[in-house]
């Protein structure tokens, strides 16, 4: 498995800017890979693409990837990334969605500015982080992330904080990059998915962790098919909090489960 080391430098961007890009992280043929997965997928679930979770204008989406080919298992179980994510959330962490997002070409609706699950950092600290796998290049024009460094320390939503989340934030910037590169993102800071003016899609998987006291986005247990669940290592089990009966009373709970969609 190519998993390229993380250095110092991406370690402490991530803890005062909210967020690092690890470049050419997945190889050519792993993007391509993944690509044609995705393809197959969304042919296949046509319409309904995305609805087992929520449906977003402007946007094409796909849930529950783990429960839909071993090939995804690279997006939740790299070392290197889960060590950037420990070092938000500590040790104790699992996976709480596996999704795939297309930024719809030729326009389409920005998001807000949002901290994902509406989740504000409580006494033990920070509790969601979110992996961006770049399946196409990030441009200014084709629907790139924006975010406002630092945000994740004001232990506030930019809804509360915000005449308009949707507005251009003076702080912002626009983070970009090119295929196969990885985005670590402290996921209590303020980001946006941003309109994609460009004449194409833009792809990726979104790897979204939390700390183990807290609900999974996608409830794991409930939503992988038991032949999927007898295949997956005792390591991938736990990352899945697949036995872990506090997370079954946490995860079945009503709870927010987007910063942004209804």
């Amino acid at each position: 498995m190519h998993t390229p080391p993380v250095s110092k430098k991406q370690a402490a961007e991530l803890d005062s800017d909210g967020f690092t890009i690890l470049p050419q992280f997945l190889t050519p043929a792993e993007v391509d890979a993944f690509r044609q997965r995705i393809a197959q997928l969304f042919d296949e679930e046509g319409y309904s693409a995305g609805s087992d979770f929520k449906l977003e204008p402007g946007a094409k989406r796909l849930a529950n990837l783990v429960n839909k080919g071993s090939i995804f298992q690279r997006a939740f179980a790299d070392s290197s990334v889960l060590a950037l994510v420990r070092q938000v959330l500590g040790r104790d962490i699992k996976l709480s969605s596996l999704n795939a997002r297309s930024a719809i070409a030729g326009g389409g609706s920005p998001q807000p500015l949002h901290a994902d699950m509406g989740a504000v950092p409580d006494e033990k600290g920070y509790w969601v982080c979110n992996v961006v796998w770049m399946l196409d290049d990030f441009t200014e024009v084709n629907g790139a992330l924006r975010a406002v460094p630092g945000s994740h320390r004001s232990g506030r939503l930019p809804q509360q904080a915000l005449a308009d989340p949707f507005a251009a934030h003076p702080g912002e910037v626009l983070i970009t990059g090119e295929s196969g590169d990885v985005v670590v993102m402290n996921a209590h800071l303020w980001h946006a998915g941003t309109e994609n003016r460009a004449a194409a899609d833009r792809l990726a998987l979104h790897s979204f962790f939390c700390r183990h006291d807290k609900p999974q986005q996608q409830y794991q247990k409930k939503l992988l098919a038991p032949a999927v669940q007898s295949q997956l290592s005792p390591e991938l089990r736990d990352l899945l909090a697949l036995d872990d009966p506090l997370n079954d009373v946490l995860s079945s709970q009503d709870v927010v489960r987007s910063g942004f969609m209804k």
